[in-house]
């Protein structure tokens, strides 16, 4: 009989308590009609950033706007974290059966959308990247090998273990150098302190590992670089974004005048007919 009475119970509290999902590597919140547009925020940054565009944007494409785990709030997942970011957002496009794809990014969006654009039976037609690399590991590093970059690095075990406070100073430090604008400058830094903290020190390790610049030659499709000229001056940055895209056969490169890395923050009414002007037909 007890036995019986554990059975009927442990069945009740199955049918009555779903089990807890595993947490998911994208959070993707669509809107509008029309062609797909995938629009990929940066590290730490939350998919709300691209709110000033999707309003200008759906009303003629459907948005589909990505939030990464760890970021805005969204749940951590297991590491290594970005190669499940990167085969979550590719199967997010064949699942739900996207054609003729464009991709808008920043930063790390705009890396991994180079990886999207680069894969075997790509179904992104047209990439858009704002301030970002294919190797930013490469540029922080002399003799760059993304093999002995790893967790276990005293880098990171000293931002792991930072309190509150030091967090938070740092995070006020990054944001001063990311934007000119200070209201902006507010929202980068509340979005750091917000991340996941092993995401945010894990998955830049991550980052730092990603190396994609032999990938771009597998990209033949339009593809738009917005750069920011600040701090290091037109010059530096062509120079480097030159150096990095050497392998991509064809690309229209633009210079944002006035602007740090998030461009759409420094410059909003220039950045968004930008982006217009490049979505236009031809």
């Amino acid at each position: 009989m007890k036995t019986i009475v554990i059975l009927i119970l442990s069945t009740f509290f199955s049918f009555s308590f779903p089990t807890e999902q595993t947490p998911k590597a994208i959070h993707v919140e669509v809107s509008g009609k029309g062609k797909p547009i995938i629009l990929i925020p940066g590290f730490t940054v939350p998919g709300e950033v691209w709110n000033p565009l999707v309003k200008e944007l759906e009303n003629n494409y459907e948005c589909h706007v990505v939030t990464l785990a760890g970021f805005g709030g969204k749940a951590p997942i297991e590491f290594p974290w970005l190669p499940k970011v990167n085969e979550s957002l590719h199967s997010y496009i064949t699942d739900n059966n996207l054609e003729n794809v464009t991709i808008i990014s920043h930063s790390l969006g705009g890396t991994i959308a180079t990886w999207l654009a680069s894969r075997d039976q790509s179904k992104v037609s047209n990439i858009v990247i704002v301030d970002a690399l294919p190797a930013t590991g490469a540029l922080m590093f002399p003799n760059y090998n993304p093999d002995s970059l790893s967790y276990d690095s005293p880098y990171n075990k000293q931002q792991l273990a930072m309190n509150d406070e030091q967090f938070e100073q740092m995070a006020t430090a990054m944001s001063q150098g990311m934007s000119l604008n200070k209201s902006a400058q507010e929202d980068i830094k509340a979005w750091i302190i917000k991340a996941d903290r092993k995401t945010y020190v894990y998955g830049y390790t991550d980052y730092l590992k990603l190396d994609l610049r032999e990938d771009l030659k597998n990209i033949t499709i339009p593809t738009t670089i917005i750069a920011a000229t600040k701090p290091y001056g037109k010059d530096m940055v062509t120079k480097t974004y030159n150096d990095q895209y050497a392998n991509l056969k064809d690309y229209n490169f633009i210079l944002a005048d006035d602007a740090a890395h998030f461009i759409m923050l420094d410059q909003p009414d220039w950045f968004l007919d930008t982006v217009k002007t490049v979505l236009s037909p031809q």
